[in-house]
C-alpha cells in the first residue's frame, strides 16, 4: 500500500521502513524551523500502513489538530503538524483505486475511512484552479524574490500586485485557498510592507489570515515584525480583531501554536506603540 507525504506542494514517496522528520540533516525530511527538534518524529511505513511517533520532541506532534502521546496510525488525508510545518499523508488516484479493489479483505471500519477521503479531494481539499494558482504564484514569486534581492522594489511590487489581489479576493469570496498559497502570499505581502514602508501590505496579511481563521506561520510573523518597525501606520483595530479571533481558539492550541499566538500578541503591542 504505497503512500506519499505531501509538504509544500511536494510529494515524497514513503518506502517501507522509517522516515524521520526533524531539524537534523540526517532526517529524511529536514525542516528549517526553530520549533522543530533535531529528531522530532518518525513515520514507520509497512505493508499494513503508516504509523507516526513523537520522539519526545519539545513542541509535540499534532495529527488532525490533536496532540499525540502514543504511536498513532495514519490514514490518507490526515494532517500532521510538526513545529510550524504542516504536511499530509496522501495517495495518488491510481494507488487509491488499487487499494479499493483489494478492500474486500479489509475490516469494515478501515474500509469506510478510506472511502471517506476520495482521491479527488486529497490535494488539500481545494478546487483544481486554486491548486494551479498556487503553482503559478510560486514561479512568479521566484522572479519577484530576485527583484527584491537586487533592490528593485517597484518591479517586485508590480509583478506581485495582481496575483496578491486574486488571492485576497478568493479569501473574501470564501473559496478554499491552499495553505502553501496563503503562506507565499502572506510572506511576500509582508516583505513588500518592509520594502515599501507601506502599512497597507501588512494589513493585507492580517486580513487574509483573519478571513481564513488561521494562525500565521513563524516566517510570516518574522517578516511582519520587520515591517512593523518600518511602516508609517497599521490598522491596529484590524490586528486586534485577528488576535481576538485566535484567542477564542486558544484552548485547542498546542505548545507550538501557543508560541505563535504569543508572538502575534507581541505584534499587537508593537503596533500600539506607533
Amino acid at each position: 500500500m504505497p503512500f506519499r507525504l505531501r509538504y509544500m506542494q511536494h510529494d515524497m514517496r514513503l518506502s517501507e521502513g522509517e522516515f524521520a522528520v526533524g531539524r537534523s540533516a540526517t532526517c529524511q525530511l529536514s525542516l528549517d524551523d526553530p520549533l522543530v527538534s533535531r529528531r522530532h518524529a518518525v513515520l514507520t511505513v509497512s505493508s499494513e500502513g503508516v504509523r507516526i511517533e513523537d520522539l519526545k520532541s519539545r513542541n509535540g506532534v499534532l495529527v488532525n489538530g490533536r496532540r499525540i502521546d502514543t504511536i498513532v496510525d495514519l490514514h490518507p488525508g490526515d494532517r500532521i503538524l510538526i513545529g510550524g510545518q504542516e504536511m499530509m499523508l496522501v495517495q495518488t488516484r491510481a494507488e487509491a483505486r488499487a487499494d479499493h479493489i483489494a478492500s474486500s479483505a479489509l475490516p469494515k471500519m478501515t474500509l469506510s475511512r478510506l472511502e471517506a477521503v476520495p482521491p479527488a479531494i486529497q490535494d488539500a481539499d481545494v478546487e483544481p484552479s486554486m491548486a494551479r494558482r498556487a503553482d503559478g504564484f510560486r514561479v512568479l514569486g521566484s522572479v519577484a524574490e530576485k527583484a527584491l534581492a537586487m533592490g528593485r522594489v517597484e518591479e517586485a511590487e508590480r509583478l506581485l500586485a495582481s496575483a496578491l489581489s486574486e488571492v485576497i479576493e478568493a479569501c473574501r469570496a470564501g473559496r478554499r485557498v491552499p495553505m502553501s498559497l496563503t503562506e507565499d502570499a502572506g510572506r511576500f505581502a509582508a516583505r513588500l510592507a518592509t520594502a515599501t514602508n507601506r502599512g497597507s501590505w501588512a494589513e493585507y496579511v492580517i486580513e487574509m489570515y483573519t478571513l481564513q481563521g488561521r494562525l500565521m506561520p513563524g516566517q510570516v510573523i518574522d517578516e511582519l515584525y520587520s515591517a512593523f518597525r518600518k511602516v508609517t501606520s497599521v490598522d491596529v483595530a484590524r490586528l486586534r480583531e485577528y488576535v481576538e479571533l485566535l484567542r477564542v481558539q486558544l484552548p485547542r492550541f498546542g505548545p507550538a501554536d501557543r508560541f505563535l499566538f504569543q508572538r502575534i500578541e507581541g505584534l499587537e503591542r508593537l503596533a500600539g506603540l506607533r
